[in-house]
C-alpha cells in the first residue's frame, strides 16, 4: 500500500520520526493558538472539514461571539461553544475506580486524601468527575471521565442505569419490603421501583441483592429508611455494563473502547 501524501506534509527538509505525543503542544501551552476547526475535531465532535461548515454556519461561538472565519485561532482558556454547548479539546479519558469504604467521590480540599480521584494522582492530570454519586460510607464501582456529554447522558436520572448494590442491613428484611421495593416505594414525591430484589445466597436475610436503575442522589439510603432500616454496609458491585471482576477494592482500570462505546447506548 502506498503512503496517503495528502496528510503529513511539512516544508522544507525530511526530519527525523518522533513518537507521536498523546498530548497535543497547542494544548499543554495555554498561550499558543489552535485553529478552531482543529479544536472542535479535538473535542471529539467531527473532523476538521465538516467543523469547517458548522463555522461556516454560525454554530460556534468563542467567548460568547459567533465566529465564522476560516482560520480563527483560540486559546485553551477560551470558551469555545458548539450550538451552545461548551466543549474543550483534552483527550477524553475513562475510568472505572472500586472504591474503598470511607472515601468521598468529590475532590474537596477538606476532604484532603480520602477522596476516590487520590487513586488516579499518579495515573492522569485530566480534570475528571463522578459520573453520579456514591456514598463516602459505601464502597463499589464508580466511573469518572472528563466526557461531559457522556457523564451528563449517564447522571440523567430520567434515563436510568442499571446498578447492582449487596446491602446489609440492621435487622431481617422481610418479603413485604421486598414487594414493596418491586411496586415502588413514595420518595420525594416520586415513585422508586427496584428492577430485582433478592436475598443472597449462603447469607444471613440481614442481606439483600438491589437491583435499580434511578440515578437519584442516595437513593438506596433513602428507600431503606423509609422501609425501616439502617445500611451497615453498602457495596456497588455493577454499574451498567461495568462489573468488579479483576478489581479490586482500592484500586482502578481504564475503560476500553468497547465499554465506552456500550456506554454510550445505554
Amino acid at each position: 500500500m502506498k503512503p496517503d501524501k495528502s496528510k503529513g506534509k511539512t516544508r522544507g527538509a525530511a526530519k527525523p520520526k518522533k513518537k507521536a505525543s498523546k498530548v497535543d503542544k497547542q494544548i499543554k501551552d495555554p498561550k499558543s493558538g489552535m485553529r478552531l476547526n482543529k479544536y472542535i475535531a479535538n473535542a471529539g465532535i467531527c473532523s476538521r472539514r465538516e467543523a469547517d461548515i458548522f463555522i461556516e454556519a454560525g454554530s460556534v461561538s468563542v467567548n460568547g461571539k459567533p465566529i465564522t472565519e476560516m482560520g480563527f485561532k483560540v486559546k485553551l482558556d477560551d470558551e469555545v461553544k458548539f450550538d451552545g454547548r461548551s466543549i474543550n479539546p483534552n483527550p477524553k479519558e475513562y475510568y472505572l475506580i472500586n472504591k474503598p469504604q470511607g472515601f468521598h467521590t468529590s475532590g474537596k480540599i477538606e476532604h484532603q486524601n480520602k477522596t476516590a480521584l487520590n487513586l488516579l494522582a499518579k495515573a492522569t492530570n485530566a480534570k475528571l468527575e463522578p459520573v453520579g454519586r456514591l456514598e463516602n460510607s459505601a464502597c463499589g464501582l464508580i466511573l469518572y471521565t472528563n466526557d461531559g456529554t457522556l457523564a451528563k447522558k449517564l447522571g440523567n436520572s430520567k434515563n436510568g442505569i442499571k446498578q447492582i448494590y449487596e446491602i446489609q442491613l440492621n435487622k431481617v428484611f422481610t418479603i413485604d419490603d421486598m414487594n414493596a421495593l418491586k411496586e415502588g416505594v413514595l420518595i420525594g414525591g416520586y415513585k422508586v421501583y427496584a428492577d430485582d430484589v433478592s436475598f443472597i445466597d449462603n447469607k444471613s436475610h440481614h442481606h439483600i441483592g438491589l437491583e435499580i436503575s434511578s440515578m437519584r442522589s442516595k437513593i438506596v439510603p433513602k428507600l431503606m429508611t423509609k422501609l425501616g432500616y439502617e445500611i451497615i454496609k453498602m457495596d456497588r458491585t455493577v454499574f451498567g455494563n461495568l462489573t468488579k471482576l479483576n478489581l479490586p477494592r482500592g484500586h482502578f482500570r481504564v475503560l476500553s473502547k468497547q465499554e465506552i462505546i456500550n456506554l454510550g447506548m445505554l
